[in-house]
């Protein structure tokens, strides 16, 4: 039997055709060919069973046959604010893990510490959209780009007051001193189908002062258990901790 093929076509209900770069894959890599069956993916729910109409070196046409709306794995919204890392191929691989493993949005912060101020979000983004397509996801993640810590807490307090309510608010760092509050595992933190945003530091951590700021706007300090874990080791536990708690 052959394998049905999935292809992100963020419009797909309104258009009859893959969009370049999906067409290129599905026509040269694949050799799909008229009659071939595929599923859309629409990033916002609804999976697409479609039938190829047409075919040719860069284009591929499709007929929809049914409409599939997916039932959402956790209800809440899951938010990740990293730090990138200085070796951004370990930022990518975080990207992809955690989109194998479910959540609904990432930022990137520019902190004190950080070693990396540019994200060319372009690319990361394919890789979201190859790790959503790979495992099969119906939503696609939020990429936001970079932005500075202070602002990016400034916003999370427009966001809730506008929304008329907070969500939970973790950040995960590495100090121990007497004037912050106490770290409790972000595993026992989560509430189930609340919304949750986890912030993960440097690979120097956060600053102190960016740790205390954050606190005073109502964040919690989490660890994530005893191992001294690299940045994007500790996002993708963060990740794996909030969809596990929301399954």
């Amino acid at each position: 039997m052959k394998e049905v093929r999935f292809f992100y076509v963020p419009d797909a209900a309104s258009v009859n055709e893959l969009p370049d770069e999906e067409a290129l894959h599905a026509v040269r890599v694949l050799r799909m060919e008229m009659g071939d069956e595929m599923m859309l993916m629409d990033g916002e729910g609804v999976f697409y069973r479609a039938i190829v109409t047409e075919a040719t070196k860069k284009r591929c046409l499709y007929r929809i046959e049914e409409t599939l709306p997916q039932e959402r794995q956790w209800l809440p919204h899951l938010h990740l604010a990293m730090a990138p890392t200085k070796n951004m191929e370990r930022t990518e691989w975080l990207v992809e893990k955690a989109t194998e493993i479910g959540f609904d949005e990432l930022t990137f912060l520019r902190c004190h510490w950080s070693e990396r101020t540019v994200v060319k979000t372009e690319r990361v983004e394919k890789i979201l959209v190859s790790a959503m397509k790979q495992s099969h996801k119906a939503w696609k993640p939020t990429l936001n780009e970079m932005i500075d810590f202070k602002t990016f807490l400034r916003q999370v307090q427009t966001h809730e007051r506008e929304q008329g309510r907070a969500m939970q608010k973790f950040i995960c760092h590495c100090y121990e001193e007497e004037e912050l509050d106490e770290k409790i595992l972000l595993k026992d933190a989560i509430r189930r189908g609340e919304d949750v945003l986890v912030l993960v530091g440097p690979e120097g951590d956060f600053s102190i002062d960016e740790v205390k700021m954050a606190l005073a706007q109502g964040f919690q300090s989490v660890s994530l258990g005893q191992s001294r874990l690299r940045t994007e080791t500790a996002a993708l536990v963060a990740v794996h901790l909030m969809n596990l708690a929301n399954q």
